[in-house]
């Protein structure tokens, strides 16, 4: 078996280890990337990119049923589902091609597949490959889907954002375990494909919003188009004639047959396979290396972090970010950059979309200022009946903008605009006073930001 000696070895081929071998390599450092799965992005493979093209789908064949209250007459609606899913796969495999150009590009010696574990600090062995020194070493070995032990007895109909792209067609009836963004997008998706879908989540909100009022809105919303069951745990899975029969417990107790299921719980990072226990590293109840979130450095070791393997924002801007961060740091781990937090931003492309971004609800200070407005108040919204919604603006009491909730339709071009003021430390009066151009939805924005005002004033008065 041979050896390599490099200054950087980075676990992970993904959005954040791609980002931090070019960052490493741009600063002179001889690095080596390895790659245990097929390669692709979590993005592009198999999250957000095959999501959104079956989200398209989903969102056109719901326009054409509401085509005639605007005087359009289309006919009957149909979907078939084997060519909704085959565009679907083609979609994705652009953006995987795309993806694997970038790392076709990198030099054949500094490409290694397999499952790359520690040895000892700074050493790492690859079934089936080399075993490797390094001076420094980057995790970005990403996230995989969970599956709840209670699938396993109907497991061979059970898929999760890794395989759901794959089946031949639209089910007739989904089960969605888990209320969260994968969860919400999909269950959303299918169900306005023709899918009758039941969501379960054993939690008592959704997309964990936080905000009440909001959390309501969303959720109001959502169950016009598919049931959502909170509060409720599964406590059976079993096959009758083909079909699983899911049962569950809570206020909604009770029991359904289904096609599928989709496990969409989470997507917890993969660490089980690295035997961190040999990394030197110190580590959280759940096995999550501590790190500094301004360098991404464990500790005082030379190994740093990135991506999904943070436990923490799985958003590819976030890998990205965190990828060309750890890959110069540990290019040059004597001066390490220290770069500012951004914001959370969180969006969930849902109808109406759910955006969360700065302070979340339950982390606002007691002296909090918060500014509501409508979307169904909004000029634009109405003449395109494009439903309802919220924003929810928080500032502290200087009038200092610190985060929102908005829910409602094209919420993701608000909420970044919001992030941007966060991070600019923009006030009320100024993010109120931008121009806002009339008739759009970002006219909503405006509207949250006077009402804080009002009730600043009235604070102070």
């Amino acid at each position: 078996m041979h050896r390599i000696d490099c200054d950087v070895a980075i676990i992970g081929a993904g959005t954040a280890g791609l980002a931090a071998y070019k960052a490493a390599t741009a600063e002179g450092a001889h690095a080596v990337l390895i790659e245990s799965g097929p390669g692709g992005t979590t993005c592009a493979r198999v999250g957000c990119m095959p999501s959104k093209a079956l989200i398209a789908a989903g969102r056109t064949a719901h326009h054409a049923r509401q085509a005639a209250m605007f005087g359009v007459t289309v006919g009957d609606v149909t979907v078939d589902g084997p060519a909704v899913m085959d565009r679907v796969r083609r979609e994705r495999d652009y953006f995987v091609a795309s993806v694997m150009e970038d790392v076709d590009a990198i030099p054949a010696d500094r490409r290694i597949a397999g499952h790359a574990r520690f040895t000892a600090p700074g050493q790492l062995s690859v079934d089936g490959g080399p075993d490797i020194t390094a001076r420094t070493i980057v995790i970005a070995a990403g996230s995989a889907p969970s599956l709840p032990e209670i699938l396993e007895p109907v497991a061979e109909h059970v898929r999760t954002s890794d395989t759901i792209f794959e089946i031949p067609t639209i089910p007739a009836t989904l089960a969605v375990l888990g209320a969260g963004v994968i969860g919400l997008e999909l269950a959303a998706a299918f169900a306005r494909l023709g899918t009758r879908v039941t969501m379960i989540d054993k939690g008592d909100v959704i997309a964990s919003i936080a905000d009440p009022e909001a959390e309501r809105i969303a959720r109001d919303r959502l169950a016009q188009d598919f049931t959502i069951l909170l509060g409720a745990d599964l406590t059976a899975a079993d096959l009758v004639d083909g079909k699983i029969r899911l049962a569950w417990d809570g206020d909604h107790a009770g029991d359904a047959m289904f096609d599928l299921v989709l496990a969409a719980a989470g997507r917890p990072p993969v660490s089980d396979t690295l035997n961190l226990d040999a990394a030197g590293i110190d580590r959280d109840d759940h096995g999550t290396p501590h790190f500094d979130a301004g360098t991404g450095r464990c500790g005082d070791s030379m190994v740093f972090i990135a991506g999904d393997a943070r436990a923490c924002r799985p958003v590819l801007h976030e890998a990205a970010r965190s990828g060309r961060l750890a890959g110069h740091n540990a290019a040059r781990p004597d001066d390490l950059r220290r770069d500012p937090i951004l914001p959370p931003l969180t969006i969930t492309y849902t109808d109406p979309q759910i955006t969360m971004v700065g302070c979340d609800y339950d982390e606002l200070p007691s002296d909090v200022v918060i500014g509501s407005a409508t979307f169904g108040d909004n000029g634009r919204v109405h003449i395109d009946a494009a439903g309802d919604g919220i924003v929810r603006l928080y500032a502290d009491h200087d009038g200092t903008v610190i985060g929102a909730t908005i829910v409602g339709p094209d919420a993701e071009h608000p909420a970044h605009m919001v992030a941007l003021g966060i991070a600019c430390g923009l006030t009320l009066q100024e993010l109120a006073d931008q121009a806002y151009y009339h008739p759009t939805v970002m006219e909503v924005l405006q509207n949250a930001a006077r009402d804080a005002l009002s009730t600043l004033a009235k604070s102070d008065a």
